[in-house]
């Protein structure tokens, strides 16, 4: 593929995809290296946010006095999102190491599997669902769509275009949903939040936007991986922020 690409490029002729997709230049296993390693460095910068979540809630900030649980209501929640985010681009990092059908579908999955909850997240925090009953009600109807659209992926077509219209649209409304909630709510990290939205609005962009890899290294698709590398660190620390400032909230009402 890329001596053809070596003969094209002597004959004045732009890059083509094969199969699809764009060639890259591969070094030792690693089919897209740019890609792996963002990957792995989102995966990472998730870990860290979540292990730095997990010791502020359950060691920094004052706990239940009968339960010693947290008052934070929606820690649980943020734990499985931490989950399925690492999840997300651990396969992700293996896709792009080794493109075959196989860790192509655990990406995919991973990666919907993730929009899915964190739609399901931002609307149950958005509009302050607590209990369990009202969280399933929410839930319910989105869990159903992104398990039947996963299935589809996998044993039925993995349509490319489709899965690109399904996630955009679930990134957009979780998107709106936070920057309304942010400005309606007046959260006192409102402005840390909405940084992260319209960030991710516009990365959002090199998913739509495709280019050939610069020098068989760097197209789109990695620099997007490499953009959300800073979004990432800035929007754990809002969800810190979130539970900071609903402890105290009920710290104080509970005296």
């Amino acid at each position: 593929m890329m001596q053809r690409e070596g003969e094209r490029q002597s004959l004045g002729l732009s890059p083509v995809k094969y199969h699809g997709k764009w060639p890259f230049l591969r070094v030792s296993v690693f089919q897209e290296p740019l890609s792996t390693a963002l990957s792995a460095v989102n995966l990472l910068m998730h870990f860290t946010g979540w292990l730095s979540f997990f010791l502020l809630v359950n060691y920094k900030l004052p706990l239940r006095p009968q339960t010693k649980r947290t008052y934070y209501e929606y820690t649980s929640l943020w734990h499985i999102y931490a989950i399925l985010s690492m999840n997300a681009w651990f396969w992700s990092s293996i896709f792009h190491t080794r493109d075959i059908e196989l860790t192509e579908k655990l990406d995919y999955s991973s990666a919907v599997a993730l929009l899915g909850y964190s739609l399901i997240l931002s609307l149950l925090r958005a509009f302050n669902v607590k209990d369990e009953a009202s969280r399933v009600m929410f839930a319910a109807p989105i869990l159903a769509f992104v398990t039947t659209h996963i299935l589809y992926l996998n044993f039925y077509e993995l349509d490319y275009g489709w899965n690109m219209k399904v996630c955009v649209v679930m990134a957009a409304v979780q998107l709106l949903t936070w920057a309304v909630w942010a400005g309606v709510s007046r959260h006192p990290s409102r402005l840390k939040l909405w940084t992260v939205v319209f960030g991710g609005a516009l990365v959002m962009l090199l998913e739509l936007y495709d280019f050939p890899p610069y020098m068989g290294f760097a197209d789109a698709h990695s620099l997007w991986h490499a953009s959300t590398i800073p979004l990432t660190y800035l929007w754990w620390s809002f969800i810190k922020d979130d539970a900071k400032f609903r402890t105290s909230t009920l710290s104080k009402k509970a005296k």
